[in-house]
């Protein structure tokens, strides 16, 4: 293993990290998070959530590093357009749930709630595939180091997602003891989602139509 490969798989982790923060991965957990208030229950959300993104980017990196090939772009537009759909799902639910229920603090996620998780990781893991296997093609000679690069970026988005829900976690565990303050996050969450959802989907019909 050389010096410049450590460097660049070092690299990966902190774009993983990065990549955690981005919008729509942090609109759409807060979805789940707000109706699961506690640090330790959002942790787990937020493990779930990045071990679904990871396995997808494994996979579709896995079979494209051997490959030697790339996503088309309107594959990558119709995963993007995937994920606007499921944000705009994810806030509807997301309000329907606040004035139908209050949020429930638990121990640990449910099974319900860590599969769900999963499959949003798996989504956006997809949706961002692409963009991954675009740059390690171009930085890596090998198979090995493709997916190298892959496996530690997705380990560096898992961290930096578990890090941010325990955190959003610990917080709404406080506000929930003022139920009219929770049930207003949880609302706004779910408002945020759907917005950032019909965005999503209209930029990327436009793409598949141009």
């Amino acid at each position: 293993m050389t010096i410049e490969a450590v460097s660049l798989w070092s690299l990966g982790a902190l774009f993983g990290l990065r990549h955690a923060l981005e919008p729509d991965h942090l609109v759409a957990v807060s979805t789940l998070v707000t109706h699961r208030p506690g640090a330790r229950t959002a942790l787990g959300i937020g493990i779930a959530w990045g071990a679904g993104h990871t396995l997808a980017l494994l996979g579709v990196a896995s079979v494209l590093a051997v490959a030697r090939g790339r996503l088309s772009p309107a594959v990558v537009a119709a995963f993007e357009l995937g994920v606007g759909l499921m944000l705009v799902l994810l806030g509807v639910q997301s309000v329907r749930r606040t004035f139908t229920r209050a949020p429930v603090p638990e121990l640990a996620p449910t099974h319900a709630t860590a599969r769900r998780s999963i499959l949003i990781g798996i989504a956006h893991g997809l949706a961002g595939s692409g963009a991954v296997t675009a740059l390690i093609a171009s930085q890596f000679p090998s198979v090995a180091g493709r997916i190298g690069y892959v496996a530690v970026f997705g380990i560096g988005s898992m961290i930096g997602m578990a890090g941010m829900s325990g955190l959003a976690g610990a917080s709404l565990a406080r506000a929930s003891r003022r139920p009219g303050l929770a049930k207003g996050l949880a609302a706004a969450g779910g408002v945020l989602a759907i917005a950032l959802g019909i965005i999503w989907v209209t930029r990327e019909l436009r793409a598949l139509l141009a």
